[in-house]
């Protein structure tokens, strides 16, 4: 009767660790399969992951960027309406036109999918993004004709391309979504490029 006892102790402990085997095991694969928690844990971990692709330096690059991008072609357009213009700066006008209207689309695009603002925010004033020309600036590149034209467009897109590059290189050491700073490393190197270009057309004319 003994023995019986003993041997029944011994089923019941070994029965009670197979259930507690069996327990630790349920739980654990039920973070696996299809439990809810396992699903609420991934998916709340990877939604920091879709927030965290781009960060405030991303943001301000392309809210900054985007209005910049637009005077220059607002300022490609005033030359290309000139009667007489100079073809190698028509040709350059043409060009950033081409170039950068794409740039703004892309930008905006993004910000739309970080659901961030286009605009900048009330604490960031116009003045912030460097290289930007007042409404005086434009009305003068507007009124100048033949050769002046020229010279104050080639003079006013070389101090705004400036700008732009410095923004760039800030997004490039900042930034952390890779397309915006490739694409800030892309205006880095065809604005440095169009700079030097520039400065050779105002000794030329």
């Amino acid at each position: 009767m003994k023995k019986i006892l003993t041997v029944s102790a011994a089923a019941i402990a070994a029965a009670i660790a197979l259930a507690g085997c069996s327990t630790g095991s349920a739980g654990y694969g039920g973070s696996m399969p299809g439990m809810n928690h396992g699903g609420s844990g991934m998916s709340s971990s990877s939604a920091p992951a879709v927030a965290a692709d781009h960060n405030a330096a991303d943001t301000m690059f392309a809210q900054m960027m985007i209005p910049h991008h637009k005077q220059a072609v607002e300022m490609s357009d005033i030359m290309l309406m000139k009667q007489g213009l100079n073809p190698k700066v028509g040709a350059l006008a043409t060009r950033i036109k081409a170039e950068q209207n794409p740039e703004i689309t892309t930008m905006m695009g993004w910000l739309k999918s970080w659901n961030e603002s286009a605009q900048m925010s009330g604490d960031m004033p116009g003045g912030g993004m460097d290289g930007l020309m007042g409404g005086d600036d434009m009305l003068k590149l507007d009124a100048a004709q033949g050769t002046e034209g020229a010279s104050l467009f080639l003079t006013q897109m070389i101090a705004h391309h400036e700008g732009a590059v410095m923004m760039a290189k800030t997004e490039t050491t900042d930034g952390k979504n890779p397309d915006a700073v490739q694409l800030s490393k892309n205006i880095v190197a065809s604005q440095e490029a169009e700079m030097q270009e520039m400065k050779d057309l105002l000794a030329s004319l």
